[in-house]
């Protein structure tokens, strides 16, 4: 984890009302100190998906460790009565203590896996629940879209353009969500200041209308960034733009960059217009709208780079998987074991008490075939493939790492899912989850 990103501020009111005053009523019945157990998981994916992508472990350890209430937010819920002068007192000298463990960031997840457990005092634990979720939620949908982007590549390369069509918050965690799936680079320079991701960008439309001539334009680029910047070229006549970005950069050019119209067609006539000029090795990147299914189609058409914007880091192109915190197991008597509890709907909203361990069976041929969830002893022949590791401790975060980390992660996770894990077409996730007591 980049340690710049460790200097945010509070994180303490990152959290539902809800919370507080479960916390004051615990505090009054005596039970907010019981040990107990949450998790972290989903129900489903969402509709079509094969497998998410954990993503924001490495924020959510920040989070907890900046979970700290200061006296001007402590003075305002006194002012506005969200809870009494115990309550405060208690608050006042908040820190989490107890431990957690999870998926790595960067690991696929399937439906019923155990994202997160955080043990600790129910008065500990409980008022994590927003924050926690708000950051795992957001991170691991643009992760799962950002993975099935970069698939759909197939090697070419994405880069995360959507700083503008997001919070801007949400944006600099946008990028960094992309990035451990498998983007390269991202326009956001606050994403590249704060996570050390690479930044990249040469020119808009208004570079190209604020000069007399594309011409002038182009010269003007080409004198600041050198000959292998990337020229925008469909401003005016994308023909005649191809032109005289080879006649002012000469074959050195290093791309050009088409944002408009049928991306297929245009890609393949520019294509031929470079060769026949002598700019082979100028390369074509496009953007316009992209998502996963227009970065497919374009798997044929001489395309070198993608830049995604609205489809990465708006909801419509990353719908969450509605990943919940619940309590599993909490002691019945100071010091005594941890005693499964579940919620018994009718509906579908029932959860499984009890804490988990996790383990992705391999097959013979070393590829994943379920997701074996239990609460007793891990079988001898799982213990090699637990899934959960280590990230705070005692209250210390131990489970800090690069992104090149998780990055790193993973192409190896996705390498060891079956092939129909990348297919973009609806259907089940490509593993079953098996429970085991």
């Amino acid at each position: 984890m980049d340690a710049t990103s460790r200097a945010a501020g509070s994180t303490a009111l990152l959290t539902d009302r809800y919370e507080l005053t479960m916390l004051q009523a615990a505090l009054r019945s005596g039970a907010a100190h019981r040990r107990s157990v949450f998790e972290v998981f989903t129900r489903r994916l969402p509709n079509g998906r094969r497998y998410g992508v954990t993503a924001g472990t490495g924020r959510v350890l920040d989070a907890v460790e900046n979970f700290r209430f200061t006296t001007p937010q402590l003075d305002w819920l006194a002012d506005q009565g969200v809870v009494d002068e115990e309550t405060l007192r208690f608050l006042a000298d908040y820190r989490f203590t107890g431990d957690i463990h999870g998926y790595p960031e960067g690991e696929a997840y399937f439906p019923g896996s155990p994202l997160l457990t955080v043990e600790g005092s129910f008065a500990e634990a409980v008022i994590l629940e927003t924050v926690i979720l708000s950051i795992l939620n957001f991170d691991s949908a643009v992760a799962a879209a950002a993975s099935r982007m970069t698939s759909a590549a197939g090697g070419r390369p994405c880069i995360e353009m959507g700083a503008r069509r997001a919070h801007e918050s949400a944006a600099v965690a946008a990028a960094r969500a992309a990035y451990v799936a498998g983007f390269t680079a991202t326009s956001d320079l606050e994403a590249g200041f704060t996570h050390g991701i690479p930044t990249t960008g040469t020119a808009a439309h208004a570079f190209t209308l604020l000069h007399d001539t594309e011409r002038d334009a182009f010269t003007a680029q080409i004198d600041s960034m050198g000959r292998g910047t990337t020229l925008l070229v469909d401003t005016y006549d994308l023909k005649e733009a191809v032109r005289t970005a080879v006649e002012v950069a000469g074959p050195e050019l290093g791309a050009v960059r088409i944002d408009s119209g049928d991306l297929t067609l245009l890609a393949h006539r520019v294509r031929r217009q470079l060769d026949d000029l002598g700019a082979r090795k100028t390369r074509i990147i496009v953007t316009s709208d992209l998502d996963e299914y227009a970065i497919a189609a374009l798997a044929a058409a001489p395309v070198d780079g993608y830049g995604v914007g609205t489809s990465l880091v708006t909801g419509s192109g990353h719908p969450t998987c509605a990943m919940v915190y619940k309590l599993v197991a909490r002691e019945s008597v100071p010091g005594g074991p941890l005693v499964p509890v579940a919620k018994r709907s009718a509906g579908a909203k029932s959860s499984v008490g009890g804490r988990k361990w996790a383990a992705r069976r391999p097959d013979a041929d070393g590829v994943a075939e379920a997701e074996v969830i239990g609460t007793g002893p891990v079988p001898e022949e799982l213990a090699g493939h637990l899934l959960q590791v280590p990230l705070v401790l005692n209250g210390e975060s131990v489970g800090r790492e690069p992104l090149a980390a998780a990055r790193e992660r993973h192409l190896r996770s996705l390498a060891a899912l079956p092939l129909s894990a990348t297919q973009l077409s609806k259907g089940e996730p490509v593993l079953a989850t098996e429970r085991t007591a």
